[in-house]
């Protein structure tokens, strides 16, 4: 009879819930101050524009170009990373002014008040101190402004030197190809290298007159130069809108893009923006009676559809970073910037629930990277192959996908290009295959890259299994027990190895080191030293059993809060003890405990990470977002589980921060969530599940279970 009873009362629920605008709970100033590094511009999900401000300054803080410290504006440019560690982007920089003072300058900053300033999902506003209403929106490959000048005099800038941080620009073309177009590229290199992007702008007013600034050689009405400027002129009018169409292979592309827009009026462009902002954000309905957790939750749910971005144009084709022009046969869109080593963890698991239609597109670009460069991406900027960070980790990504018998790719070709991966002749893999371990002596990161190589490569030798490949299988499971040959048994942590097989010395488990030759990658060897998704019981069986791994569990969450060193990195942040929050490293860690039988554990540490690490405000995120694997975090552990082995179809059962949810899954079918409180006698957590009326261990749900939805209750105690 209860059972009944929350059916129904569900469907109530889920009925109000269909008839909600979540949109009005995303706040995408979340997270612009602090270590966020998001920016607050316009976009669309997945789009290759996002149009955003830039302060103008450079600094760590500043890597998505905007800081929320900040109080002046420099331009508004069409992409920009979010979250990220390293500026670059920011390309194809356009500035509202009302004089020409400061032109020869070489950033031109406007101040402004954040009392001045609002956004939305696809849509942004401010009001400038030079008194220009500047409003943003976009599509898919344009960005629209709309800029409202507080007289008939105003100027509209295009600067292609504009650059934060690495990046700085090679090469630039502007052309006033007639009264009311503006092509041009911009070339750069920084993070990513040998970036090319073009544009195509098209104003609703003539052009009266122009000028051009730090040209190399210029014409009437053409220009070129590493830093070349123009100023554009209207004459007599107020309000100056212009479309601003991307691409990645050619001004003529971006012209045919403009030329292929819907004739549609400002307004309803960013209406359409906000409403494919809606369709995302309806694939999971939540109770928004407590709205400042409804602006956390849709606000993480908008930043897991930021990235990776589209990269090739309407019909196909792109360039690569070496100037090959290819076509993408294998989908709608190809895409760039993977940031493998953040997203594998939750986002992409995330996706293959929330993404159905286009996770085929993500995974076969992929495989184009691989085409284009012989290996899969390690972080993919702009077709170029940034190499950032440890792994080789386009491969759990891939296993997952084959593992849960996702379609729309080459399985074979895949399973290739993940064996090439874990072969390749450089990032230490060489050594790691000979010794069994990678030797300090001979690569930085050691410790980090042992650990994560040999889950990766137990993911190689799942799908090994799955298509057949035995001898294949029994390679890579002896690889995946690598993990074990760095083992200290007297200090309970992984510890770097030379190659004479002695650990180094000497040890600080505090110690971080930020550069190269560090053991353990933007951490210390207490973060490290829980990363065995792959075998947990061995793992537990190095440190005596399941009760001793627990205990050390619990004094990662009470060691001292400090690090030592003389570089110590500055992304180790959100720190509860040794546990980090604001860096990948920590995100599995709690649901150890629940995978080792103390979900109880596990239960209270979540509330504590979700309540002091995710706030609402500038300053809510407490370390870099990195293209949504924060906040796809935050997500699955609402929901009350979480992908502990990215690629085993899995996820652990935590401790749900929601009261009702409504999952759209692939196959038009629904998963009901629904939280029950009962009396616990001072027990925390949950206290039982059910599943479509049967009580399930308080461990795990597969992926295969989720898919088929109905109803998930959790009784938890009060």
């Amino acid at each position: 009879m209860l059972i009944r009873i929350l059916v129904v009362a569900s469907f109530f629920l889920s009925t109000l819930l269909s008839a909600q605008q979540y949109t009005r709970f995303v706040d995408p100033f979340l997270g612009t101050g602090g270590h966020g590094h998001v920016y607050p511009g316009a976009t669309v999900p997945f789009g290759m524009v996002q149009l955003s401000p830039d302060n103008g300054i450079e600094g760590w803080d500043w890597c998505s170009g905007y800081h929320y410290s900040s109080n002046t504006i420099a331009g508004f440019s069409h992409t920009h990373l979010s979250g990220t560690g390293i500026g670059d982007w920011c390309d194809i920089s356009v500035l509202p002014l009302t004089d020409t003072t400061q032109i020869r300058s070489k950033k031109t900053l406007i101040p402004f008040s954040h009392q001045n300033e609002k956004a939305k999902p696809g849509y942004y506003q401010v009001k400038m101190g030079n008194g220009v209403l500047a409003e943003l929106t976009a599509t898919d490959r344009i960005g629209y402004h709309r800029y409202t000048f507080p007289d008939k005099k105003g100027w509209i800038q295009f600067d292609m030197g504009f650059a934060i941080n690495w990046d700085q620009p090679t090469a630039g073309l502007l052309h006033l190809v007639d009264s009311v177009t503006l092509v041009g590229y911009r070339y750069s290199t920084g993070w990513a290298k040998g970036q090319k992007v073009y544009f195509a702008a098209r104003f609703n007013k003539p052009v009266h007159e122009l000028l051009f600034i730090n040209d190399s050689t210029h014409t009437t009405n053409r220009a070129e130069g590493k830093n070349v400027r123009v100023l554009l002129n209207f004459n007599s009018t107020q309000t100056i809108e212009c479309a601003v169409a991307l691409s990645s292979v050619s001004t003529e592309k971006a012209l045919n893009e403009i030329k292929q827009q819907v004739v549609a009026s400002f307004e309803q462009i960013a209406k359409r923006a906000e409403n494919r902002w809606e369709s995302e954000l309806q694939k999971i309905k939540i109770d928004t009676s407590n709205k400042a957790q409804a602006t956390r939750f849709y606000t993480a749910l908008y930043r897991t559809c930021l990235a990776p971005v589209i990269s090739s144009d309407a019909d196909g084709e792109y360039k690569t970073y070496d100037n090959k022009i290819r076509r993408f046969t294998n989908g709608v869109n190809k895409y760039t910037i993977f940031s493998q080593w953040d997203v594998f963890r939750a986002l992409n698991p995330l996706f293959t629930i929330t993404q159905a239609e286009r996770y085929r597109d993500l995974l076969n670009s992929l495989l184009a990277f691989y085409e284009d460069n012989g290996l899969l991406p390690v972080w993919d900027i702009s077709t170029w192959e940034a190499n950032t960070m440890t792994g080789y980790h386009s491969v759990p990504i891939l296993a997952d996908a084959i593992l849960k018998g996702i379609k729309g790719f080459d399985i074979y070709r895949a399973y290739e290009a993940m064996k090439k991966s874990a072969n390749q002749k450089q990032r230490g893999t060489p050594d790691y295959i000979k010794y069994g371990y990678l030797p300090q002596d001979k690569h930085g990161w050691s410790v980090t890259i042992t650990l994560e190589y040999a889950f990766d490569d137990w993911c190689i030798a799942q799908v090994a299994k799955k298509l057949g490949r035995l001898e294949d299988y029994e390679v890579f499971s002896k690889r995946a027990l690598s993990y074990k040959n760095l083992f200290d048994p007297t200090s309970g942590f992984f510890r770097a190895r030379n190659s004479d097989g002695k650990f180094k010395e000497p040890f600080d488990p505090l110690l971080s080191e930020h550069g190269f030759e560090g053991q353990y990658i933007e951490g210390t060897a207490w973060q490290h030293s829980f990363f065995v998704p792959h075998d947990v019981e061995g793992f537990a069986a190095l440190h005596g059993g399941k009760e001793k791994l627990i205990q050390k569990l619990d004094q990662l969450f009470t060691a001292p809060s400090e690090l030592h060193g003389e570089d110590v990195s500055i992304d180790v942040t959100g720190l509860i003890g040794q546990y980090a929050h604001g860096n990948e490293p920590s995100h599995h860690i709690i649901y150890l405990y629940t995978q080792l039988g103390r979900p109880d554990k596990a239960a209270y540490w979540i509330k504590v990470v979700a309540d002091s690490m995710y706030k609402n405000g500038p300053d809510g995120l407490t370390g870099n977002d990195d293209c949504g694997q924060m906040s796809a975090w935050y997500i699955w552990t609402s929901l009350g589980m979480y992908p502990l082995n990215p690629a085993s179809g899995e996820y652990i059962f935590g401790m749900p921060l929601i009261s009702e949810a409504t999952l759209e899954l692939p196959q038009h079918k629904k998963l009901h969530i629904t939280v029950k409180k009962v009396k616990g006698n001072n027990q925390k957590g949950i206290a039982a599940i059910h599943l479509n009326g049967k009580e399930i261990p308080i461990r795990s749900i597969t992926h295969s279970q989720l898919l088929n939805g109905g109803q998930l209750i959790y009784s938890i105690y009060e």
